[in-house]
């Protein structure tokens, strides 16, 4: 195991890292997911439309990339405990106050802006302070981090439907805030980051013949990132991916009730699509490792470009499981490979803040995309529509990856 001591350690601490940032984002994500599921009990006690509904989902998202690129920025000087305890407290404060909402504004303040500031610790300082203590196997520990996403969204959304249809919405919110409070509250703890806090060099260090300090200053500055094609070009396809993954997380299980099934089914398959995200951050972010991230990001958009296809023609619930399934591993490897593909192009020097300006570029479609997916809804009485959008914007997030091309810069460690 890698050590910069004579007396190597047991457990690399990049495992405990590994762990760590999988829990939390297991809870922090798996526990804001579950809003499809609250979707509907909200519409039948307020009264209120789909799109005006979606809407705090929405600006959640936009808080969430917005105060991301903070998020990283301070994760970059201050390291992810720090970071990650402040958010957790917002995020379940935020949840707490849910079930005291009355009018729409308070569920725009709530939902959308304290859980949205509270989100923004909740995957930039992760995959960045993972990328920090993995050279060889980046891609894979990633993915690993990112299935905790998977995992939250498989249990949690089922356990939500049971919570809201045995103690209805209100108080499944305070479980839902206790919940993401203490279990993203306590993973913070055992997050450093950077090995070099603990005496240790990143894995893989030796082989790519660089030492800690030497891996975490090398790449492009924030400024000269900012100046390459090549950042916005990985902005423009994580707006498209944000708007057609987020469009269907809220409003699969709306759309799925509306076809006639079951409440409980209409659970099981989000909880499935991220259940399978899973599979897809694991297996493509370590087929990223040794294909390349290209190859990876252009394999998943073909992928969830046939899955949404799919969507186009599905009308039972057999057919709505194989999307779920096919969608889900997808995304799970698109997701994996971002902070991997960031760290290729430009280095680790200014990881963090690059990650949160892309993320930030995923929220914006993230947005976008379920409360134009609502209005939709609300004024045709169909997501037909809405689902046809979503399949040419990941027809264009595929061709986008496909023009991706590594900038040539001496003395960038770009292929750490």
């Amino acid at each position: 195991m890698p050590s910069t001591g004579s007396n190597k350690p047991r457990l690399f601490y990049g495992y405990v890292i590994v762990a760590a940032a999988f829990f939390a984002n297991m809870v922090s994500f798996g526990t804001l997911l579950t809003f499809g599921v609250f979707f509907e009990p909200l519409l039948a006690e307020f009264g209120w439309t789909r799109a005006a509904t979606s809407g705090a989902f929405s600006l959640q998202f936009l808080l969430q990339g917005l105060f991301g690129i903070l998020a990283g920025r301070l994760n970059d000087k201050f390291g992810p405990r720090i970071v990650i305890s402040c958010c957790a407290i917002l995020s379940g404060s935020g949840y707490l106050l849910m079930p005291h909402i009355t009018a729409i504004w308070q569920l725009y303040l709530f939902y959308g802006v304290i859980i949205g500031m509270g989100m923004s610790g909740g995957f930039v300082p992760l995959v960045s302070t993972v990328a920090r203590w993995f050279v060889k196997s980046r891609g894979l520990m990633t993915g690993i981090v990112l299935s905790g996403v998977g995992l939250g969204t498989l249990f949690m959304a089922p356990m939500a439907n049971w919570l809201i249809s045995s103690y209805g919405w209100r108080t499944s919110y305070i479980i839902i805030g206790i919940i993401a409070l203490v279990g993203t509250m306590l993973a913070a703890q055992f997050l450093k980051r950077d090995p070099g806090e603990v005496k240790l060099s990143p894995y893989g260090a030796e082989k790519a013949n660089m030492d800690s300090l030497t891996l975490q200053t090398s790449g492009f500055s924030l400024r000269e990132a900012i100046r390459s094609w090549q950042l916005w070009i990985l902005f423009v396809t994580y707006i498209c991916v944000g708007f057609y993954v987020y469009s269907i997380m809220v409003h699969i299980d709306p759309h799925a009730i509306h076809l006639g099934i079951s409440p409980a089914i209409a659970a099981t398959i989000l909880g499935l699509i991220g259940g399978l995200t899973m599979g897809g951050r694991v297996l493509i972010g370590s087929f990223g490792d040794r294909i390349g991230n290209k190859s990876g990001l252009i394999l998943s958009f073909s992928l969830i470009s046939i899955a949404l296809l799919w969507l186009q023609f599905a009308q039972e619930v057999w057919m709505l499981y194989l999307f779920a399934a096919l969608f889900g591993f997808a995304f799970g490897g698109i997701a994996a490979l971002q902070p991997p593909t960031v760290a290729e192009l430009f280095g680790l020097r200014s990881h963090g803040a690059l990650v949160g300006i892309i993320s930030f570029g995923f929220t914006v479609g993230a947005a976008a995309g379920p409360a134009i997916a609502g209005y939709i809804f609300d004024t045709k009485g169909s997501y037909d529509l809405a689902f046809l959008v979503c399949i040419v914007l990941a027809v264009l997030s595929l061709i986008l990856a496909a023009l991706l091309k590594f900038p040539r810069r001496e003395g960038l460690a770009g292929k750490t």
